[in-house]
């Protein structure tokens, strides 16, 4: 009996010593840069984005935040530096709603941007659960509470994070450790935070973005068995609190800071989709968009862009991989448009370029 208690204690002990030099190892290589920008092995990012986003915060410097969904999410930080002139940090997320986004970008303004960029779609204020009840994004990683800090501390994948960030600094197998990252069970594989969901340099672009691919996601989503989910996530009223709440009531707590929204460049055919599959989708999104440019023209520090009815980029669907994903190339403009300020939204006209898009939408003819 005896000596089942001691090799218990000796389990249990063992088990404890691994638990506390993994939390240490995590600790003192922090591969997320919570707690310090890297020092001891060089800094490796993860596509994660709603963790990294937490790490980013932290840990870099930065004046200005640009934020959105999937259609700001292959955005590279160096190109809205040049084109803006300013010091950015990319936190889109893809598949992110206005509760996540408003959340993630309190933290930013807390970490000193000055300037917001802002993708904002009409998708973004569905409804969704609270932050803290949000089973995609930690908060208190985010506000680095004990809780957040421990659970980071104590995770088994950091520790694993941890170890190969070790081993990667080893001079001998630097090149073929990092070589290799994106091809193992690692989440920090990218050597350069421009390089953060950003698609590869040699990616083929014709390939992934063009007509053919466009009318092929139109086919998919009109087709009657799976129309009813155009509309999916849709109401009105929910999604106007969702922007007073997550979008206004940011703003106005941050009087110093320029917001600068756009609406992105979806395809012609989004709205021709839910035109002859869900007409009431299609209401939703033009009250919705209706409501808030009226709102968001009349606070002084937004600046408010629409791209949705520029015919050239629009209703070229080579620039697309579906109805609403735009090339890089569409990237590049959207920045020059926002550098040119050139279309902007007129407070005293807020719906001039919806009417615009309404014309549009309705003229549209699909060939078959």
């Amino acid at each position: 009996m005896q000596g089942t208690f001691t090799h218990l204690m000796r389990v249990l002990l063992a088990s404890a010593i691994c638990v506390l030099g993994a939390a240490a190892l995590t600790f003192v290589v922090d591969p997320l840069q919570l707690l310090r920008p890297s020092r001891l092995v060089s800094p490796f990012y993860s596509d994660d984005t709603r963790m990294q986003n937490a790490g980013l915060i932290r840990s870099r410097s930065f004046d200005t935040a640009f934020i959105g969904s999937s259609l700001a999410i292959h955005f590279r930080q160096s190109d809205i530096d040049r084109a803006l002139g300013v010091h950015s940090l990319k936190l889109a997320m893809t598949g992110s709603n206005s509760r996540q986004q408003g959340f993630v970008l309190a933290h930013a303004l807390g970490g000193g941007a000055r300037r917001v960029i802002w993708e904002m779609d009409d998708w973004l204020f569905v409804d969704a659960p609270d932050i803290d009840a949000d089973p995609y994004l930690s908060a208190d990683l985010y506000r680095g509470t004990t809780k957040g800090i421990a659970t980071y501390l104590f995770s088994a994948a950091m520790a694993k994070e941890s170890l190969f960030a070790v081993l990667r600094s080893i001079p001998p197998l630097r090149q073929p450790l990092t070589r290799a990252a994106p091809f193992l069970p690692v989440k920090f594989a990218l050597s350069d935070v421009d390089d953060i969901y950003a698609l590869p340099r040699d990616f083929d672009l014709a390939r992934a973005y063009n007509a053919q691919r466009a009318f092929a996601a139109f086919a998919y989503i009109t087709d009657p068995v799976r129309s009813r989910f155009l509309g999916e996530g849709y109401g009105y009223e929910a999604m106007v609190r969702h922007f007073e709440r997550d979008a206004v009531g940011l703003i106005a707590r941050h009087p110093d800071v320029t917001f600068d929204i756009y609406f992105p460049p979806y395809s012609i055919l989004q709205f021709v989709a839910m035109r002859e599959a869900s007409p009431a989708t299609l209401k939703i999104v033009y009250d919705l968009t209706a409501r808030v440019a009226q709102r968001l023209t009349q606070l002084p520090n937004v600046r408010l862009h629409d791209f949705r009815a520029i015919r050239e980029v629009t209703h070229d669907l080579g620039n697309y991989s579906d109805v609403i994903h735009h090339s890089p190339a569409v990237d590049a403009k959207v920045l020059a448009w926002l550098a040119q300020r050139k279309y902007l939204v007129d407070p005293k006209a807020p719906l001039t370029s919806l009417d615009e898009l309404k014309a549009q939408v309705e003229a549209y003819r699909v060939e078959r």
